[in-house]
């Protein structure tokens, strides 16, 4: 009897060893499946942060061209406006300033510049006088007085032509100047 006892002994052991081995074999075969959702660290960053970034960057991109088609339409509706408001619109060839800008004017000795009513300059460089037919020539805004013609400007000071046919004449080889308005070199 004790052998039989002995080989009943090793048949439970047998079988509680297969039992295990089934059981463990079949917990991994389904690791990692949609019934036991077993995730690894590499499958979090080969597969899964690569998917994201993927999103995000088409994401991303989408949203950049929605703002710069955006930006680029408020920006040609804002010039529009201003371009109609202040009236600088140009022709072909043609420039014009605006009268919220100086641009700098540089005269050879002997030029005359004529501006149109309104229009302001500011000797910066070199000598230049006053062009007039007639008094008044230019009004100095910065000492509120008047220039009569073939008087020396002086520099840094602002001056206005408010009537036609007035100008500045160049007395120095370079003469540069700030100008704003309309004006005519000759």
């Amino acid at each position: 009897m004790k052998s039989n006892h002995w080989i009943a002994r090793l048949a439970g052991l047998m079988l509680l060893s297969y039992t295990l081995l089934v059981v463990g074999v079949m917990a991994a075969g389904t690791a990692g499946s949609q019934s036991d959702p077993l995730v690894t660290l590499s499958y979090l960053n080969d597969t899964f942060m690569a998917q994201i970034m993927s999103k995000v960057d088409e994401q991303l991109a989408t949203r950049d061209k929605e703002l710069s088609d955006k930006l680029a339409a408020q920006v040609q509706a804002d010039t529009k406006a201003l371009s109609e408001k202040y009236g600088s619109s140009t022709q072909a060839g043609e420039d014009v300033g605006s009268a919220d800008t100086f641009a700098v004017v540089t005269l050879a000795k002997g030029e005359t510049l004529r501006g149109e009513i309104g229009c302001e300059v500011m000797l910066r460089v070199g000598t230049a006088t006053c062009v007039s037919p007639s008094s008044p020539g230019l009004i100095d805004e910065t000492d509120a007085a008047t220039l009569e013609n073939g008087k020396a400007l002086v520099k840094n000071h602002l001056y206005m032509m408010t009537i036609d046919d007035r100008g500045v004449k160049a007395t120095a080889e370079t003469t540069k100047l700030l100008v704003r308005g309309g004006y005519t070199i000759g």
